[in-house]
């Protein structure tokens, strides 16, 4: 039974903070490898500030390629939308019987779990990888059966950072790989 990690996000776009904790998540955790679950709309963001979901789903595979323990998964482009955590995960467990899946995210998502649809289904039925995150504290569902804290090294970067910059023609060099910064400045994106 391979253990799949699942790191959803907008990645809008990618940078180097999502690439060294699905880095961790691979190599320093029990986990075989890492998807990056591209979502077309999260529930909790506006759409009209997300990038296209394709161009989004492309910066991720610039950013991994080469990587063998990491992928890009577009699996809710094609589900109801917005995307619910709950509705891909039963949806992946059928469409991949042979994989346990397990859910990454930072403590900042943690703290508001209780409000996520299911979310008592979800902590019952999968385990949670929990990055730290400054100034989050989830209280007692750090002590939850099923979730596993880790050491995951901290990096205060946001992709809100990254468009912001790039809006005021600030360099964005090293905060993203080089071929997701050439991406973006070939489709004009964010500026």
């Amino acid at each position: 039974m391979k253990l799949t990690g699942l790191f959803f996000g907008s990645f809008n776009p990618i940078h180097v903070g999502h690439l060294i904790i699905a880095n961790y998540m691979a190599n320093y955790t029990m986990l075989d490898e890492v998807w990056f679950v591209v979502s077309p709309q999260n529930p909790f963001k506006e759409k009209k500030s997300l990038g296209n979901m394709y161009d989004r789903l492309e910066m991720v595979n610039l950013a991994i390629a080469g990587s063998e323990k990491l992928k890009a998964s577009d699996i809710e482009f094609s589900l109801p939308q917005p995307s619910y955590t709950i509705d891909t995960l039963i949806h992946l467990h059928e469409k991949y019987p042979n994989r346990e899946f397990v859910l990454i995210m930072g403590e900042d998502n943690l703290v508001g779990f209780t409000k996520w649809k299911n979310a008592d289904i979800i902590l019952r039925d999968y385990k949670l990888m929990v990055y730290p995150r400054p100034g989050y504290d989830a209280g007692v569902l750090r002590q939850h059966p099923a979730v596993t804290m880790t050491d995951t090294p901290v990096m205060e970067l946001s992709s809100t950072f990254i468009r912001k910059a790039i809006q005021a023609k600030q360099s964005i060099q090293f905060f993203t790989p080089e071929k997701v910064i050439e991406f973006i400045d070939k489709k004009g994106m964010y500026s």
